[in-house]
């Protein structure tokens, strides 16, 4: 009887903090110390209704809202981190910055050393840094080189490796010197001229590895969306850019643009600093950006061009799609990601993802883990390795 009991109150708790409704939630569940306190700090960024400063709905004293006070901010960065795990930290901070209108308080460096630092956060104070004022901007700069050298801890091996033995698939000769045959895939590419009287393999066709590349064997050009919609993607393409740049095999140029085309390959050896020359938010204009990246392929055949851009176009759509089109028949390898993020597919331009797709190539939202992989294929140019979209969504 007692565990019965006791799993109901736990049940009832449960719903009293999903609810937050105090009396009228019909938990008649009273709320303690801890839980109350945790109750608190939920009621602060989710309550539907905005009583009066420091009036509860039951009756009691509660502050409700974080209105533009920066103590009382700081407070309750404190108090979330205290109570919740570092992801639902996370969560909490975007939502009070959507929902409460705290980005302004973001350029103040009491309140960047107060919060959890993630590629959301890093979006939010790339699209500040026009009006961070100097004593903010080198705490901002540490809380983007943090979560930039979080990612690049988490991408950066496995990046080379895949795109290594895809480069070194790429550069297979099939004349090869003896040294340098590649007996295992040779043996399997001939099997069918196996002679059993024998019990050997006649190779009529050898495969060897090329030899080691002196200079850039292959061209990428990263084409960035800078949009509002897009900073998580900007934030991963930027550490990906800058992982590319790093490979002597590959020779990386990094574009962003909005109406306006920036090229930032010059910065790609300092990722924080390539963030902090981008300028999230503003419209979009496609077509003048794969332009200029048209314009700087200089051997077709071995390029690979990644456009990332959830595809709203305020550009000139035909021409957007007729660049596109002529890449395609030059011999570059396009390739267009709605995303480049954790979170699945974005809103896009349904319309032109379809013309896209319809040219050979097709649209899609790629997680980081994921991107190694469909540049591997790109750079050997095999089919990719596309995620079916009803589960993006």
């Amino acid at each position: 009887m007692t565990k019965t009991t006791d799993r109901e109150t736990e049940r009832l708790r449960r719903w009293r903090l999903v609810l937050g409704g105090a009396g009228a939630d019909g938990t008649d569940c009273q709320l303690r110390g801890r839980d109350a306190a945790m109750d608190e700090a939920l009621e602060t960024l989710y309550g539907q209704q905005r009583p009066a400063r420091g009036v509860r709905h039951d009756g009691g004293t509660r502050a409700a809202g974080l209105g533009a006070s920066a103590p009382q901010v700081a407070r309750w960065l404190g108090d979330i981190r205290a109570y919740f795990p570092s992801s639902v930290v996370r969560v909490l901070q975007r939502d009070a910055i959507d929902r409460l209108g705290l980005s302004a308080l973001l350029v103040e460096p009491e309140m960047l050393e107060a919060v959890e630092a993630d590629v959301h956060l890093v979006g939010t104070l790339l699209s500040l840094n026009k009006v961070m004022p100097e004593t903010t901007r080198e705490t901002a700069r540490a809380v983007v080189r943090k979560v930039v050298a979080e990612l690049e801890q988490r991408l950066v091996t496995r990046t080379r490796a895949t795109l290594t033995g895809a480069l070194d698939r790429a550069a297979r000769t099939s004349r090869p010197r003896r040294r340098a045959i590649d007996w295992d895939r040779t043996i399997r590419a001939n099997l069918r001229h196996y002679l059993p009287e024998h019990r050997t393999v006649v190779p009529e066709r050898l495969i060897g590895y090329g030899r080691a590349a002196r200079s850039a064997t292959k061209d990428v050009v990263l084409c960035i969306d800078q949009s509002g919609s897009m900073a998580a993607s900007v934030v991963y393409a930027s550490v990906f850019g800058a992982v590319l740049s790093s490979m002597r095999a590959l020779d990386t140029r990094l574009v962003v643009f909005d109406t306006a085309v920036t090229d930032l390959t010059d910065h790609l050896d300092d990722p924080v600093e390539l963030l902090f020359g981008t300028q999230l938010g503003g419209g979009t204009d496609i077509n003048r950006a794969l332009a200029y990246c048209q314009s700087r392929i200089h051997r077709p055949a071995d390029t690979v061009v990644v456009l990332i851009s959830d595809l709203y176009e305020g550009g000139i759509r035909d021409e957007m799609l007729k660049r596109v089109a002529a890449m395609k028949a030059s011999g570059v390898q396009f390739v267009t990601l709605l995303a480049l993020s954790d979170e699945g597919a974005p809103a896009y331009d349904r319309e032109h993802a379809a013309a896209l797709a319809a040219m050979g190539a097709p649209a899609f939202a790629c997680t980081p883990d994921r991107f190694p992989e469909v540049m591997a294929a790109a750079l050997e140019k095999r089919p990719l390795p596309i995620p079916d979209m009803a589960e993006q969504q």
